[in-house]
């Protein structure tokens, strides 16, 4: 059973990208790495935005059951677009987890590697693009 189902329209890379319900309306611009002018946002800002939502989101969830405090945490998510030698092009994440200072080491680790198999947007990429997770 869906719990909840969001759309949005887009026109390409250069064009508007806009909800359903018109929460979200923003303009695309095509990067200036790939020969564009850059000043709107693009679909890897976008996408990096909210993997970095969810998967903190997900970590506060994780950490709640597991009777963890994380003040002050923070996800930061890298996404990478590059040729994939076939023509097209592929993406891959770094997740950067920032938790709590004095967090045992192990116990950073694990709280990480199990958000990652909570996380919608981790088990959507799963086995499709690399993700690397680091934790400072």
């Amino acid at each position: 059973m869906t719990l909840y189902t969001a759309a949005a329209t887009a026109t390409g890379r250069d064009g508007r990208a806009v909800s359903s319900d018109g929460k979200l309306d923003v303009g695309l611009a095509l990067q200036r790495e790939l020969g564009g002018t850059g000043d709107g946002t693009n679909p890897e800002q976008l996408f990096a935005a909210g993997y970095a939502a969810c998967f903190a989101s997900s970590l506060r969830l994780v950490a709640q059951r597991k009777r963890i405090d994380v003040p002050g945490m923070s996800v930061t998510a890298e996404v990478g677009l590059a040729p994939n030698g076939q023509g097209g092009f592929q993406l891959d994440v770094t997740l950067r987890t920032k938790l709590p200072d004095g967090l045992p080491p192990e116990v950073a680790h694990d709280l990480v590697e199990t958000t990652h198999q909570v996380c919608p947007y981790s088990n959507a990429t799963r086995d499709n693009i690399p993700v690397t997770l680091l934790t400072a």
